[in-house]
């Protein structure tokens, strides 16, 4: 069975860089996503996001999409088809509402990786030390967006793993078992 794995929680618990490692340790090819917000020092287009003015958004098929701090984020059914044809394991890195949306439209397809770190500061100083402006950082920290991803929503209880991702050694653990049981044949 094909899976994806979902990556979820607050900006800067280390979404991207489980991604990485996944990609990076097992070669799980990441979804990419597209967005209207611009980029960050040192992305690249089609490698990071798929960086879209509004008009260019909004002629692409999503299977979720969501605007977060005032830019357009979303996830294509013709990106997840490109991984697919990669990988029967591939990751993708969505926000709590998109990880919903995988779940209901993916079902057991969708394996829901909620991460989370043990005091909030932490939360800003990797949003300052990965590059972000200060302005961005406190629009984010304000939205309703980011309060919601704090915590895991009640219809992903049942599905979700969840990683307190404080020792970067224990995340990697902890992913290790997670991709060896994807990967396990199914009986």
């Amino acid at each position: 069975m094909k899976h994806v794995i979902v990556i979820t929680g607050a900006t800067g618990t280390g979404k991207t860089t489980v991604s990485t490692y996944l990609k990076t340790k097992y070669q799980i090819p990441r979804i990419i996503t597209h967005t209207t917000r611009p980029m960050r020092p040192g992305e690249k287009d089609g490698v990071d996001y798929y960086f879209e003015s509004d008009a260019s958004f909004s002629k692409n098929h999503y299977l979720e999409s969501v605007t977060y701090a005032g830019y357009q984020y979303g996830s294509s059914y013709e990106g997840l088809e490109r991984a697919f044809e990669k990988s029967d394991l591939v990751s993708i890195v969505l926000d709590t509402k998109g990880a919903e949306t995988y779940v209901h439209e993916l079902k057991q397809q969708a394996f829901i990786l909620f991460l989370t770190v043990g005091k909030s500061v932490i939360l800003h100083e990797r949003l300052r030390d990965r590059g972000d402006q200060l302005e961005m950082i406190q629009s984010r920290i304000k939205s309703k967006e980011y309060s919601r991803d704090l915590t895991l929503p009640a219809t992903l209880k049942q599905v979700a793993t969840v990683i307190q991702n404080d020792d970067w050694n224990q995340t990697q653990d902890k992913l290790t078992a997670i991709v060896t049981g994807l990967q396990a044949p199914s009986l």
